[in-house]
């Protein structure tokens, strides 16, 4: 069934679900698309719509992967055992208006959607072994007063705004509450995937939804990360003294801050 700029397979039956965004371009610490990938998994997400790329993407320059055309991807999954609908997209190079009121209006018209969380990683100046906050933008008191106790902190942004505060903006104006959820990541683990950060967001998740998430494969991966990053202390006296200066809340220079990365970004890809 195609109508207008998405394309839907199924209605799903659920009672004004929850709609929760990830977005996978300009994915920090790989945080969204790994929530959404981990929600499919685990809670049986099925396929039901997809917005059509056309309009919204640049065709000249398309990516491959092992020799395949990678075509931006838009699509919408139902959750209907526990009552919520997930979404996971490229960030649309154009039209940006009419993307996101057509992601809200399946959501709104035929989900009947009541609420809605978008995913983004927060680049953090801290170091790894610093205990993590999700940081949070709502667009409604009304939801801020009803998460109250589950650990989040407001955020206060001064750069551009992101396509997900342009959503909530969006949501406002229908009378959807909203809510950015923004975990700190820190800029030399930005690069790869946060095994930490994604398992921050998915118990916040798995707490506001009640989902019974097992996330016992996460406490692996944030062994097996802060194990490599261990060991190149041990092995790199520098890298170990910038690390101990972010531990102490202390800055590092700009050469420094691109040495870290590097090396770390390094030591996290070896095995890939």
């Amino acid at each position: 069934m195609g109508k207008g700029p998405f394309e839907v397979y199924k209605i799903p039956y659920m009672q004004n679900p929850s709609l929760i965004v990830g977005w996978q371009t300009q994915d920090t610490g790989k945080l969204g698309s790994k929530v959404i990938d981990f929600f499919k998994e685990k809670l049986g997400g099925r396929e039901i719509a997809e917005i059509k790329p056309l309009g919204f993407f640049h065709f000249g320059g398309v990516r491959f992967k092992e020799d395949l055309v990678q075509v931006p991807g838009s699509k919408f999954w139902a959750c209907e055992k526990h009552n919520l609908l997930i979404f996971k997209s490229d960030e649309p190079e154009f039209e940006h208006y009419r993307f996101s009121n057509s992601l809200l209006d399946f959501a709104e018209h035929h989900c009947q959607a009541k609420e809605v969380y978008t995913l983004n990683g927060a680049i953090s100046l801290t170091a790894h072994t610093y205990p993590r906050k999700i940081l949070t933008v709502f667009n409604q008191l009304e939801i801020k007063e009803r998460l109250q106790g589950l650990g989040l902190k407001d955020m206060t942004w001064e750069g551009p705004p992101a396509i997900s505060s342009y959503l909530l903006w969006l949501a406002k104006k229908r009378g959807i509450p909203g809510v950015s959820l923004w975990p700190e990541i820190p800029f030399y683990i930005a690069s790869r995937e946060d095994p930490q950060a994604i398992k921050l967001t998915l118990s916040f998740l798995d707490k506001r939804f009640h989902l019974g998430l097992d996330l016992g494969e996460l406490d692996v991966e944030v062994r097996d990360q802060n194990e490599k990053i261990a060991q190149l202390r041990k092995e790199n006296a520098e890298i170990d003294k910038y690390i101990d200066l972010l531990e102490k809340g202390q800055k590092l220079e700009e050469e420094e801050h691109l040495k870290l990365a590097q090396e770390v970004y390094e030591i996290l890809g070896r095995g890939d």
